[in-house]
Formats: structure tokens, C-alpha cells, sequence
């Protein structure tokens, strides 16, 4: 059996849904089928998701929703148009609609889930009538129906270990094609929970993991993951054909957009290995990610990066001394909500390097106080505008002086490294340099380990 994800550009108009369809039909073992929002018709366009979190907004401040609903109605109309469906699938989404704007609004979170969540739930019901006209034996499933529990983590939420069996026995022993909603759930209150965006993919690998599907198929508009990203390094051609589940999870931490870094966790417990495909070109194989692969002496699957972030630099003489400083700064943090990404140290210096949006003015205030008052540091800096670029692969464990290599080559392009780390897996190296010198710095790795 295999699980099918679709993202926001395969579902973005009738034709793309075509293309889901034939992909599907195509191929007996594909069952289960996950979809996202519409996406993106071309550039210049909005995301369904996007025109969602306009239309609750508008709606929580009180303002007129018509014209931004009107945005959302018409993307789903044009696809019931042009896929020859009935005029009744467009009046139904128009209800579900109206019917989350009327929901209650105290609870901010709640309601904004809420909405976001009408992107993929109407997407995959247009899907399942389109599957219909073409002869399949294909039905929507709801969440709620199948027993996907989250936490009420709202925009944030986390799948409930209950959830497995539930979804095992809602999904297995269905005849015939399930068409799935991804991004969200519901909590054990009924209320409707989605998980941080891009979680159609979390969706996809769960639903894989739960009924021990044979692989799980990732489709998106690219042939492959590939190495760098290709608007960084445009002269990237080549696709990676084969990684593992590690490579793949650092890499989308550090900003792969192909695929969501949280939807590896599902499949590695499982073992279900993830497929990323390109719904534009199906009959290439596109990029296998696996338990384990042979690796290279020397070998670097990829490159990765993403800005916005900011580090914490706190100074303070015998600091090692002191025990339970480290504990302490982090229980500050742990009290201000703001979770950290890593913790470079000396014997007298920490860093805390943490993503900026997770970290207001005000809440940076509040934590530098702290830290002074509780700490007593001789010194501490708040510096944002932090890019990390990420070397990856499991090739590095084996070899000496790739290290040496990256530092030699970003010296050589004149960009000067704030911070290094080098996880204690040994598969992948961190370095931390200003966002303005992000590009510079991922085209310099890539032809020292690339060429």
C-alpha cells in the first residue's frame, strides 16, 4: 500500500487535479491520498491558506469578510467549473465557510485553526467528486471520523499517540480510494487543531505510519530534493537520488522547503520510506529517503540555510564553574515560552541561538533583565539578523578535515563565521553568519564540496 501527499501547487487548479487523479489511477497500491489547499496558480497569486488567515483576521477584527471570501469561494468555483462538477460542491463550501466565521471568536487560536483548516477539508472534498466523475470508487474522510487527536496547541498542535490505532482501523480496511485532509485535527474537546503550516506533509507520514504503508509518496513541483536550493545556486541541475532520514530531517530544519522537517519523525519510527515525486513529471523517481544508505568517505548530501534568527551571547568569568548556570538560562527562556535551536559554549561564554519570530522586543526585554538580575553576567548581547547554513551528510562521520574545507572556503569568499557548531551525530555541521551574507556563504560550500 502506499500513502500519496499532494501539495498546494497539485491541487492549485483542474488541471493539476487532473494530473493527481491520472498519477493515482495509475498505480493500484496508491490508497490513500492526502491533499493540501490550493496553492499557487502561477507567481503573482495568493495561497488559499493565505486568503484563510486574511478572511479570520478581517473577521477577528471585525471588519467586512465578503470581498476576501468571495477570493476563497472563486478559487475552489473555478476548479468545480473547469472539472465539469456539480454547482452544488461550490454552495456546500460556501456554507462550511460562512459557518467558521459565524464560530465563536474569544478563543483567537481557536477560531483562526478554525479557518485555515477549510483549505485542505474543501480541497479534499472537491478531490474525492472529482475522483467520482472519473469512475472511482474514491470517499473523503474527515479527520474527526478517522481519530486524528492533536493537542490544543493551536497552530502549533501535536498528534496524540492514541491516534495511531484509531487511524489504523478507520483507514485499513477500506475498499477502494481514501481522499484525506492534511494540515489538521481535532482535540479531544472536538475543537479543530492544525499543526505548524506545510503540516499536510506531518498529515501524510502519519497516516503512512499508521497503517504501515509499503512507502510513502511525497508530491510536489520539483523532480528531486536537491542538494542546495536552486534560487541560492541556480546552477544546480542535478537531484539527490537517495539520502536518509537523518540527512533529510537536518536539512528541513535548516530550510529545505521540499519537505516539512516534522513529518520525518512519523516515518523513521515506523521505517516507511519517503518518496518525494514531482506531480508535473511522475515517471522521474525522484529522491528516496531511507533508514540507512551506504555513505561516502567525504560525502555531503547537502546544503542548507534559513535566516531569522537571533542569538543570546552571555559573558561571565569562572562560569564553569558555577553549577547549574546553563539549567538557569534555559529555565528563563523555558518561562518567557521561547524555545531555543542550539547552544554553542566556552568555559566563561554561552550563546543561545533562537528563531526571531519567536522572540518579541518586548519578550527580549524581559529575558535580558532576567538574565542580568538572576545570572549576574558580566556581559551579555543580543545581536538579530543571524542566518545558519547547514552542511549535511552522513559521509561526514568518516572523514577528516571537512571542517578545514568549509571554514578555508568561506574564508575565501570573505564571509566571517559568528559561530560553529557540530551536532554529536557528526552527519552534519552548523555555521552561524549574518543574514546579509547568507547567499554568499551557501554558494561558497557549494563549490568546495560540490564544484
Amino acid at each position: 500500500m502506499k500513502v500519496c501527499k499532494f501539495g498546494g501547487s497539485s491541487v492549485a487548479d483542474a488541471k493539476q487535479v487532473t494530473k493527481i487523479i491520472d498519477i493515482v489511477l495509475a498505480d493500484a497500491d496508491r490508497r490513500i491520498v492526502v491533499v493540501s489547499a490550493p496553492g499557487k496558480r502561477d507567481k503573482t497569486d495568493t495561497k488559499v491558506t493565505d486568503l484563510l488567515i486574511q478572511c479570520a483576521e478581517e473577521a477577528l477584527a471585525g471588519k467586512c469578510t465578503e470581498d476576501t471570501l468571495a477570493r476563497i469561494i472563486g478559487r475552489y468555483a473555478e476548479i468545480q467549473r473547469d472539472l465539469n462538477l456539480p454547482e452544488s460542491v461550490v454552495a456546500e463550501i460556501e456554507q462550511d465557510l460562512r459557518d467558521r466565521l459565524a464560530g465563536d471568536t474569544s478563543h483567537h487560536g481557536m477560531f483562526l485553526d478554525g479557518m485555515k483548516a477549510a483549505g485542505e477539508d474543501n480541497a479534499a472534498k472537491i478531490v474525492a467528486q472529482a475522483f467520482q466523475t472519473r469512475g472511482a470508487n474514491a470517499v473523503y474522510v474527515s479527520p474527526r471520523e478517522a481519530g486524528m487527536l492533536l493537542t490544543d496547541d493551536f497552530g502549533n498542535a501535536q498528534l496524540l499517540d492514541e491516534s495511531y490505532p484509531q487511524l489504523a482501523n478507520a483507514l485499513k480496511g477500506r475498499k477502494g480510494l481514501v481522499i484525506f485532509p492534511g494540515f489538521f485535527g481535532y482535540t479531544k474537546g472536538g475543537a479543530v487543531a492544525t499543526f505548524p503550516r506545510g503540516g499536510s506533509d506531518i498529515t501524510g507520514s502519519i497516516l503512512a505510519a499508521a497503517v504501515k504503508a509499503d512507502v510513502y509518496e511525497n508530491f510536489t513541483d520539483v523532480d528531486s530534493v536537491y542538494p542546495v536550493d536552486p534560487r541560492l545556486v541556480p546552477e544546480v541541475k542535478r537531484g539527490i537520488t537517495e539520502m536518509t532520514y537523518r540527512e533529510m530531517r537536518e536539512l528541513s530544519y535548516a530550510g529545505f522547503g521540499v519537505f516539512h522537517d516534522e513529518a520525518v519523525i512519523p516515518a523513521v519510527k515506523a521505517a516507511i520510506p519517503i518518496n518525494v515525486r514531482n506531480t508535473n513529471r511522475p515517471s522521474e523517481p525522484g529522491t528516496m529517503i531511507v533508514q540507512t544508505r551506504k555513505a561516502e568517505s567525504g560525502g555531503v548530501v547537502g546544503i542548507a540555510s534559513d535566516d531569522g534568527f537571533c542569538n543570546i551571547f552571555v559573558d561571565k568569568y569562572m562560569m564553569n564553574r558555577e553549577v547549574g548556570f546553563g539549567r538557569k538560562l534555559l529555565q528563563i527562556l523555558e518561562e518567557e515560552g521561547v524555545s531555543y535551536e542550539h547552544m554553542p559554549s566556552g568555559i566563561d561564554n554561552i550563546s543561545v541561538v533562537i528563531r526571531d519570530r519567536n522572540f518579541s522586543e518586548a519578550c527580549e526585554a524581559r529575558v535580558r533583565d532576567r538574565i542580568l538580575n538572576d545570572l549576574k553576567p558580566d556581559n551579555v548581547l543580543i545581536e538579530r539578523g543571524y542566518a545558519l547554513v547547514m552542511v549535511v551528510g552522513e559521509g561526514l562521520y568518516y572523514t577528516v578535515g571537512m571542517a578545514a574545507k568549509a571554514t578555508a572556503a568561506l574564508s575565501a569568499a570573505n564571509v566571517n563565521i559568528e559561530m560553529m557548531n557540530q551536532g554529536s551525530s557528526e552527519i552534519s555541521m552548523m555555521f552561524g553568519v549574518k543574514s546579509c551574507d547568507r547567499t554568499k556563504a551557501v554558494n561558497a560550500l557549494y563549490g568546495a564540496f560540490f564544484g
